[in-house]
Formats: C-alpha cells, structure tokens, sequence
C-alpha cells in the first residue's frame, strides 16, 4: 500500500507537468481546472493511502526514496495548482453579482514559475532538515524580493494567493512523504 502512495504522489506532480509548457489562454482553462482537480485528488488519495499505511506500521520504501519523491512532487506539482488557484481568484465576483472579466495577460509579477520552483524546493528542503523556521526564511527572502514590485494593480494579492496555494502544497507533499517515513 505505501507503493501505491508513493504512486499517486508521484501523479500527483505529473498530472501538471504539460501546465508548464501551455501558454494561458481562456481556451485551456478547462484543462488548468481539470488538470489542478486530478491533482489535488492524487494528493488526497496519497495522503489517505500514507495515513492508512502510518496508522497500521506496514512497511515502507527506504526514506531517501520517500524524500526524493516528496521533494519533487512538493517543487513540481504546486507551480499548476497555484496557475489554478490565481485563474479561480481573477474570475471571482466582485459584488457578489457580476463575475469580474478574464484578463488573459502575461504574469503581473515575472519569473513566478521558476520562483516558484525553487520556493517549493527550499519548503521541502527546510522541512526535511527538522528546520521548520526555514519556512520563515524563504518566505521573508521572497517577501523582500518581490516587495517593489507589489504596489503595481492585483500584483498583491497575487502574490499572497500564489504563496499560500504554493507553500500548502510544498508542505501537503512533505507531510505525505512524513507520513510513510
């Protein structure tokens, strides 16, 4: 049963990897929706199957395994969720009446995918060293980072959305690998 966790963790991050490569459009928002949703159900099926697996002491894959397929499914898997969640937040109601228009633009804030990417990386990192002050640190080095940029139109709130969906991921991901450890 820990295999079959360690399975749908690694689904988990593959099922937004082709996120990656799409250029936004209103055409493959479908996609990013369908795509973030079997995600966060391999996540959930994950996270079930590694607590079932915690819960009743079966064994386990050696813990470098179960860190190296955390890591990667924490620093992979978040950046579409996080398209996902930031897409779910511009079509939000404003008024509770009208639903806002899509603006489909570039990033309000530029190089997000591969900051993003390394945040998770450090997350993880920081989590799996029993450093979890480190989350302080990343966050604040990429608080201050950004800071000059956060006064520009929604960029903000972007940023606050993006860090939360992206750092709950990161973490999600370590717990799960936690869990089978």
């Amino acid at each position: 049963m820990s295999i079959w966790a360690m399975v749908f963790l690694c689904l988990s991050a593959a099922a937004g990897l082709p996120q990656y490569y799409l250029r936004p459009s209103a055409g493959r928002r479908g996609w990013l929706y369908a795509g973030g949703g079997f995600q966060l159900g391999f996540l959930g099926l994950s996270a079930l199957l590694a607590a079932i697996v915690h819960a009743n002491g079966m064994q386990v894959p050696h813990p470098a395994v179960v860190t190296v397929f955390s890591v990667a499914a924490a620093m992979l898997g978040g950046g579409p969720v996080t398209k996902m969640v930031l897409s779910l937040s511009e079509h939000s109601t404003a008024d509770g009446d009208q639903p806002t228009e899509p603006d489909i633009q570039g990033p309000v804030l530029r190089g997000g995918t591969w900051i993003g990417l390394l945040e998770r990386l450090a997350i993880a990192a920081t989590l799996w060293a029993g450093w979890p002050e480190g989350l302080a640190v990343v966050l604040a080095v990429k608080g201050l980072g950004r800071y000059s940029e956060l006064n520009k139109d929604g960029a903000a709130e972007r940023f606050i959305l993006g860090t939360f969906a992206s750092v709950i991921w990161a973490c999600a991901a370590v717990g799960i690998g936690y869990l089978l450890t």
